[in-house]
C-alpha cells in the first residue's frame, strides 16, 4: 500500500481508502463487518471514511466496534454532519447546534475522542457560511477534529469556505467528491480550486457503483446479488439509467477489459488505478461487502498507466463521459 500526503496538510493517508456506505449496518452485520475492516488493515489501509447518517447511524456503530483495540494512532478516521440524523428541525444542516450535536454523537458510536477529517456533507444553503465555520474551528480548538473536509462542495463553494478557513484557523483539507472514469464533473472548476486551496482529494464511487467492474453486460439481466438489486444502488442507477445502463456505454465498458488485462489487472483496479493517476487525488474510497474485494481493489495502489493506456480509455469512454460541472451536488 502506498501513502499520499492530504492536500497540502502532514497528514498522509492510504491511496486506497474503506468506506462503510451501503454496507455496515445495511449489507453487512457485526461478524462481516469485522472482517471486511480487519482485512483491510491488512492490505495497509489506514484511512476509514464514514457518514453519522449511513444506515441510519449503525454504519458508524460497526466501525467504531470493528476498530476496537486498533491503535487509534494507526488510522485515519472520517466521518460527516450535513444530512437528517432526525425528525426535528434542528437535525439536519449546518448549524452550529446539528454540527456540535452530531459531532459528539458520532464520536460516541465511534469510540474515540475525536475525528481525524470531519466533512460537510453537503453545502447547507439555509445556514451563514460563517456560522458552520466558526462551530467548525470550535471544534477544533476543543481537540474533537483534527482536520475539515467538504463533500459535493462547488468550486465556489470551496473558495468562500477556504477563505473562511484561513479566517478562522482551519486546517480545511479536503474535498470528498464523486470521481471515475465515467464521473469527471470535478475536473473543470472543482480541481483548480482544491489546487489552489491546498485541498487533497478522497474521491468516492470509483467503480461507478458498479457498472465499471464489467459485471453489466449488455443485453444481460443484473447479477444476481448486485448493487443494482438493492434499494440504494437501485435508486442510483436509475438516475443514471439513460446514461450508462445502455447497451452502447456497456458495451463500451466490455472494451476496457483487454485493455486491463494487459495491465496485468482486472477491471475495478484498472478503474482504480486510473483515478490515481490524478496527483490531485489523496485517496479513493472503496467500498465491499466481502474481504475478497478489498483484497483485489487495494492491489490498484501504486499502480503507473502508460499515457498510451490513458489515451485509450478516453477514446473508448469519450461518448459516456459526464463532464458538465453544473452536476456537483
Amino acid at each position: 500500500m502506498k501513502y499520499r500526503k492530504l492536500g497540502n496538510s502532514g497528514l498522509k493517508v492510504s491511496e486506497i481508502s474503506y468506506g462503510n456506505w451501503i454496507t455496515h449496518g445495511a449489507q453487512l452485520e457485526d461478524v462481516l463487518a469485522k472482517k471486511c475492516v480487519f482485512a483491510a488493515l491488512d492490505q495497509g489501509i489506514n484511512t476509514f471514511d464514514t457518514a453519522d447518517v449511513y444506515s441510519d447511524t449503525r454504519a458508524e456503530t460497526l466501525l467504531g466496534t470493528a476498530l476496537k483495540g486498533i491503535s487509534r494512532e494507526s488510522i485515519v478516521l472520517s466521518t460527516k454532519v450535513c444530512h437528517p440524523t432526525g425528525t426535528g428541525p434542528n437535525d439536519q444542516g449546518l448549524s452550529r447546534k446539528h454540527i456540535f450535536e452530531s459531532c459528539n454523537a458520532s464520536l460516541r458510536r465511534l469510540g474515540t475522542d475525536y475525528i481525524d477529517i470531519y466533512f460537510a456533507h453537503r453545502f447547507d444553503p439555509h445556514t451563514p457560511l460563517e456560522e458552520s465555520f466558526l462551530a467548525f474551528s470550535d471544534l477544533v480548538r476543543q481537540g474533537k477534529i483534527l482536520y475539515l473536509g467538504v463533500s459535493e462542495w462547488t468550486a465556489a463553494q470551496i473558495k468562500e469556505g477556504a477563505r473562511l478557513s484561513k479566517r478562522f484557523n482551519i486546517p480545511f483539507v479536503a474535498s470528498q467528491p464523486q470521481y471515475s472514469m465515467l464521473w469527471r464533473v470535478i475536473e473543470g472548476n472543482v480541481l483548480p480550486a482544491c489546487a489552489e486551496a491546498g485541498i487533497g482529494q478522497m474521491t468516492w464511487s470509483p467503480l461507478a457503483q458498479g457498472i465499471l467492474s464489467g459485471k453489466y453486460k449488455a443485453g444481460h439481466s443484473l447479477p444476481t446479488g448486485s448493487r443494482a438489486l438493492d434499494e440504494t444502488g437501485s435508486q442510483f442507477l436509475e438516475r443514471l439509467a439513460g446514461q450508462w445502463m445502455q447497451y452502447d456505454a456497456l458495451d463500451a465498458i466490455q472494451r476496457l477489459i483487454p485493455i486491463a488485462h494487459e495491465c496485468d489487472l482486472t477491471l475495478p483496479q484498472l478503474a482504480i488505478a486510473w483515478i490515481l493517476q490524478n496527483n490531485q487525488v489523496s485517496s479513493v474510497i472503496i467500498g465491499a461487502s466481502q474481504p475478497e474485494q478489498i483484497q483485489e481493489n487495494a492491489r490498484a495502489s501504486g499502480i503507473v498507466l502508460q499515457s498510451s493506456i490513458m489515451q485509450r480509455i478516453d477514446e473508448i469512454l469519450d461518448p459516456f463521459i459526464e463532464r458538465n460541472p453544473e452536476c456537483t451536488g
